[in-house]
């Protein structure tokens, strides 16, 4: 077991037991002057690990290609995610996960493709390992996005 894909697994687990008491009006709800919401950051996170992974590896993505164009960088919700869609992004938020572990195991993200991001400042990603590295500090960010929103919906 890598324990870098072990971690993800345990934050999305957390998360989704976090916010399974929300209504899906406060799964959408934009509070103030935000810009996304909590089913926006779920959709973000699985979509960027699927991208820094696999499209980085020149893999397929594992989820369907749609969830991009909703949830990539730069994007921010564009409609009411019904209830149908929510349970889909929670069940591949864990299911995403666990064929990842597998791919990974059959050494399916050899051909990398190296990058640096300057969006937290200049980190290089050579490999696969450093992919999930990153991965697992940037859904910890987006944790605590989805905590702090948690908190303002739930006073509205």
């Amino acid at each position: 077991m890598n324990k870098g894909i072990d971690g993800i697994r345990r934050t999305r687990t957390y998360l989704l037991d976090f916010i399974k008491d929300l209504s899906v009006e406060q799964l959408n709800e934009i509070p103030g002057r935000l810009n996304n919401n909590i089913i926006w950051n779920l959709g973000h996170t699985l979509v960027t690990q699927q991208r820094l992974c696999y499209v980085r590896s020149g893999q397929k993505m594992f989820i369907d290609d749609t969830y991009a164009s909703l949830y990539n960088p730069g994007t921010k919700p564009q409609k009411t995610v019904e209830e149908v869609e929510i349970g889909k992004v929670k069940q591949l938020f864990l299911s995403s996960i666990d064929q990842f572990e597998k791919d990974y195991i059959n050494n399916l993200f050899s051909n990398y493709e190296s990058w640096t991001t300057q969006r937290y400042g200049e980190i290089k990603i050579s490999n696969i390992d450093d992919a999930i590295s990153f991965v697992l500090y940037h859904e910890g960010l987006h944790a605590g996005y989805i905590m702090t929103l948690k908190n303002l919906v739930k006073n509205y």
